[in-house]
């Protein structure tokens, strides 16, 4: 999904930006610029500033055309891929517009539709049909009612916050069981979009992320205090595991690979953007194979070498960055996909990295195919809704009693931030990957556990972040040092776009010795 450097704003457009500021605050739509609300400002003022940008447009919704495509001919992908990219970068800077317009958007209210919106459809209408020409140059099939989604809609702050998402809340991971604990593939499903906040004050249509911190917080597109949550007030949401069969694969298989200490970042995304720089707009975290960048192949990750202690294991495990929003900057403040793009403060380095396989309660697994391509989560819930979603925030000594999708917990003194993931563990036994990066692999039924037909159990993969985090904290509804996964800045730093990126690439037999270690019930590493 590539998105290229935009232009900078002119002086001029930064004092405009500063002049209507207080309208911005609350709507989601502070570029990322130093333009914050008055750190004096009385408690009503502050709330009536949230009343007045309840209305106001908070982001740009577009259909995820990439979604949409089920199959593309192989000698089409990489032209697809760009055009898919293309629509990305569309999307980023209608969003850099829309932000920094807001005094010309409260002075004409047909603004947005018609100097951000009208021309966007135009654009992606253009994009869509260079996506038809490749496929069908290639002799495939096209559906043509993809032209319909050109036409993209605004969001308003109420319709973003947790539980506003477009899709009532539902998820369609059906509460999928990750096999470690008794985690939820779901657990943080808010119960048909209705919040669990613990008493926080919503104040849906404020978006105060960039409250001042010394002049260098996080700019107006996230989070607000209405995405976090204190986790001593959640109600448990997490569930039991399915009940193991005869026949089930009860083995684990511990790689560790490390935390990123080596900071090895970039801003690509070779599975959904290859050979598109800055393809995801935000930064990840690499651990194990160390050569993965947009330009990567297959050959390039058999000779990329690798963070893991089994050198077998070159497969590539990343996921965004998590950075707190405290006032400090970071390396990439001035970069694509870092500041430019929304993504500000403080990197942080989890504590703790844990990568786990684990076995099917109903079968036997296979073993992964080499170069498997699997994405889990979906890096744009925010306008998708939560179809795709499988983010799971939570605290160290609540993990199996609250997993949140929707907010970001606040963890009591002493507990650490856990962010997990449980990948899908089907397997259509012929694909390494497929036009929308999703059908080739599915998750296991959530009741009984098994595969759907014609699909294979495989190791699933299960990944445990641990962070270390000073607890933010909420003040007349405004929350101070936020912290907030990476994104794309129309998404508004949710919580619920977390994602996970991974490659299967072994050497030495070691996929066999997974399936053999999970099928015998082996705890191994």
């Amino acid at each position: 999904m590539g998105r290229n450097t935009r232009k900078r704003r002119t002086p001029l457009a930064n004092k405009a930006i500063a002049a209507s500021a207080a309208l911005a605050l609350g709507g989601g739509g502070l570029i990322w610029a130093n333009f914050y609300a008055s750190a004096h400002e009385s408690n009503n003022s502050a709330q009536n500033q949230v009343k007045s940008a309840a209305a106001q447009v908070a982001t740009i919704a577009c259909p995820d055309v990439g979604q949409k495509l089920t199959s593309v001919p192989a000698n089409a992908q990489k032209g697809v891929a760009a055009e898919l990219a293309n629509l990305d970068k569309q999307v980023t800077e209608a969003y850099a517009r829309l932000a920094s317009t807001r005094q010309a958007q409260t002075n004409d209210a047909s603004f947005v539709q018609n100097a951000i919106v009208g021309p966007l459809k135009e654009k992606r209408a253009a994009t869509i049909d260079r996506i038809r020409l490749d496929v069908q140059r290639v002799g495939g099939k096209f559906d043509t009612s993809l032209a319909q989604l050109a036409a993209c809609t605004t969001m308003t702050a109420n319709q973003t916050t947790a539980g506003g998402q477009q899709n009532g809340g539902q998820q369609q991971n059906g509460g999928q069981q990750q096999n470690n604990g008794g985690q939820q593939q779901n657990g943080g499903q808010q119960n048909g979009g209705q919040q669990n906040n613990g008493g926080q004050q919503q104040n849906g249509g404020q978006n105060n992320g960039g409250q001042q911190q010394g002049n260098n917080g996080q700019a107006g597109n996230g989070p607000t205090a209405a995405d976090f949550v204190d986790i001593t007030k959640a109600a448990a949401n997490v569930q039991g595991k399915p009940v193991a069969g005869g026949n089930a694969s009860k083995g684990t298989f511990v790689t560790k690979c490390g935390v990123n200490a080596n900071k090895n970042h970039n801003t690509d995304n070779v599975i959904v953007a290859p050979g598109v720089t800055n393809g995801a707009h935000h930064l990840h975290d690499y651990v194990g194979n160390q050569k993965v960048n947009a330009f990567s192949s297959n050959q390039t990750f058999l000779q990329g070498g690798t963070s893991c202690q089994n050198k077998n294991d070159l497969s590539s495990y990343y996921w965004p960055v998590v950075r707190i929003q405290d006032g400090t900057q970071d390396f990439d403040q001035n970069a694509d996909g870092g500041g430019k793009e929304g993504n500000v403060g403080k990197i942080l380095t989890p504590v703790q990295a844990e990568i786990k396989y684990v076995g099917n309660p109903q079968s036997k697994v296979v073993a992964m195919p080499q170069f498997l391509r699997i994405i889990t989560g979906d890096a744009k819930t925010t306008t998708n809704g939560l179809g795709n979603a499988n983010a799971h925030w939570s605290c160290t000594g609540f993990e199996n009693k609250v997993q949140l999708t929707e907010q970001y917990p606040i963890c009591p003194q002493g507990s650490n931030v856990v962010r997990t993931f449980a990948f899908q563990s089907c397997w259509d036994g012929k694909n390494i990957d497929s036009a929308n990066h999703r059908t080739h692999v599915a998750f296991a039924d959530p009741a009984s556990g098994t595969c759907g037909n014609g699909f294979k159990a495989i190791p699933q993969l299960t990944m445990r972040l641990v962070y270390k985090i000073n607890p933010p904290t909420v003040q007349n509804g405004v929350v101070k040092n936020a912290y907030a996964v990476d994104g794309f800045p129309d998404q508004l730093h949710k919580s619920a776009t977390d994602h996970d990126d991974f490659i299967s690439v072994t050497t030495g037999g070691l996929a066999n010795k997974i399936a053999n270690c999970i099928n015998s019930g082996q705890q191994c590493q």
